[in-house]
């Protein structure tokens, strides 16, 4: 099974987001005491590091994307929502893209509540996978343990 897990914590004076991935799960941290527009920028940065450096992939009608994809690299764009009112978290994805607008007013924990259950509907429909030390793990995969 996947998991995209995102938590909000004290990190180090600094630090905005970071993160941490095993086998079917990406832990995604965020400062606890961060606004939106600070948490949304750091968290653009940290999942084009998760990108490069990790192996997961979008099967978008039938063609798998990646980072290296040519015409539509995969990419994770939180930004801060335009509509009045605005919902906490509101997930949009496309091919190569996954977009996360946040509610300007949202603190850390109120993103975290709203986007972890948000990101467990959008793997459930089964078009993402892990590469991890060369097994493919999916969603029908054995379950991860969040430790």
């Amino acid at each position: 099974m996947l998991r995209v897990v995102y938590e909000a914590t004290d990190l180090t004076p600094g630090v905005i987001s970071d993160w941490s991935e095993d086998r079917g799960l990406l832990r995604i941290r965020v400062d606890r005491q961060a606004t939106p527009d600070q948490f949304t920028e750091s968290l653009n940065r940290t999942m084009l590091d998760v990108l490069d450096n990790t192996g997961w992939y979008q099967l978008w009608r039938g063609e798998i994307i990646s980072i290296a994809s040519p015409n539509n690299p995969l990419r994770v764009d939180h930004q801060i929502s335009s509509l009045t009112p605005a919902p906490l978290v509101e997930i949009r994805e496309r091919k190569g893209t996954v977009t996360l607008s946040v509610s300007p007013t949202a603190s850390a924990e109120e993103f975290v509540q709203a986007v972890n259950p948000s990101l467990e509907e959008l793997l459930a429909g089964g078009q993402w996978f892990q590469h991890w030390k060369g097994e493919i793990v999916t969603m029908e995969s054995a379950e991860v343990a969040l430790a």
